[in-house]
């Protein structure tokens, strides 16, 4: 499939805007790197909105959804269906991303990509190949044909979240189950040791995590040599003991970035996603901004993977693109510094280069 859209090079940066970003920067009225992070913020996004004027306004937030079949072993401490509740509670404006993106002014889409439901939840947007996945413990997770039709699915809701213009696009999650998929996803791609990976998920205690790391252990028995031979593991995984909503999330990243729109990354379901994406299709990797480093344990281990050093730390694990809402208004704030600063000349203010 190497004439499929996902394998198609995103755009590079643009270095052009990149040096002027850099160069505004060194003229602003203020030492120069006293801004620290907000000014590489401010000269990623120029480089790689191709402005001279980088911004953060129009940020639409794509949460996709779904299940799996993996609950059935009792690796989380909700019940499956609370992942079609929580579809109901993003619509009417109860969760805490519904929140957020009402308190930032920015659009909230959600998109049903493989939940439970048997019917289409009001205000969701349901485009899923199947009803949640099989338990991957017992066999693949999806068929490639389901993985096909859902990566598709995350392709059609960055176009319909991104037509009318986006900035930047940020990635949350919902699905009872996907701390497990994104654990068994980290440590078959990293490759990395299933140990510093596993967590709290939802909340289990000490010894429901020990079982959560044996059910895992099991399935990559079954499906790690598989993986590894395959020729494009990414794509393998995914198929094996990814997730419809972490498939769909990954799809999302590479069309968002081939259309020339930076993403903005929560935290361990979306950047397992992001390591499977990037597996998937390299050329991606520098359209990635990570906004945080969540509670869960296999986090830190993941992003080390994907060499990210993100914004904020707030001992989160929520999901649902919580963190990357949290972080949205440092880049808000970093584009008006880097925009809206005077340089020294423009304030009749002396340079260091004036200094005896």
């Amino acid at each position: 499939m190497t004439d499929a859209w996902f394998t198609l090079a995103c755009p590079a940066p643009s270095q052009a805007h990149r040096q002027r970003a850099i160069a505004r920067q060194r003229q602003l009225t203020k030492p120069e790197g006293a801004l620290g992070r907000l000014e590489t913020l401010a000269i990623e996004l120029a480089a790689l909105q191709g402005r001279e004027q980088p911004q953060a306004t129009r940020v639409p937030v794509l949460v996709f959804a779904g299940d799996h079949g993996i609950a059935a072993q009792g690796v989380s401490a909700y019940p499956a269906e609370v992942t079609v509740q929580m579809l109901r509670n993003f619509a009417t404006g109860g969760a805490a991303i519904a929140v957020l993106a009402r308190e930032l002014g920015v659009p909230l889409h959600v998109w049903d990509v493989g939940s439970l439901a048997d019917a289409p939840v009001s205000g969701v947007t349901c485009d899923k190949p199947r009803r949640g996945t099989d338990d991957f413990t017992a066999g693949p997770a999806m068929a490639a044909a389901d993985l096909d039709a859902v990566f598709a699915a995350g392709r059609r809701a960055v176009s319909a979240a991104c037509d009318d213009g986006a900035d930047l696009l940020l990635l949350g999650e919902m699905g009872i189950g996907n701390t497990t998929s994104a654990s068994a996803l980290a440590a078959v791609l990293g490759p990395l040791p299933l140990a510093e990976l596993v967590g709290a998920g939802t909340g289990l205690d000490a010894a429901r995590i020990a079982h959560k790391q044996a059910v895992i252990a099991r399935a990559l028995a079954l499906h790690g040599a598989a993986i590894t031979a395959a020729g494009d593991p990414g794509r393998e995984a995914l198929c094996r003991v990814g997730g419809l909503e972490i498939a769909a999330l990954a799809a999302a990243m590479i069309a968002a970035a081939q259309r020339g729109v930076p993403v903005l990354v929560d935290g361990f379901i979306v950047s397992a996603a992001a390591l499977a994406a990037v597996r998937v299709n390299p050329s991606l990797r520098p359209w990635l901004l990570f906004s945080h480093r969540s509670a869960e344990r296999g986090h830190a281990r993941v992003l080390e993977q994907l060499q990210a050093d993100p914004l904020l730390q707030l001992d989160l694990r929520l999901g649902e693109g919580s963190g990357a809402a949290l972080a949205l208004p440092l880049l808000r704030l970093a584009c008006a510094l880097h925009n809206g600063m005077a340089t020294f000349a423009e304030a009749a203010v002396a340079d260091r280069s004036a200094a005896p």
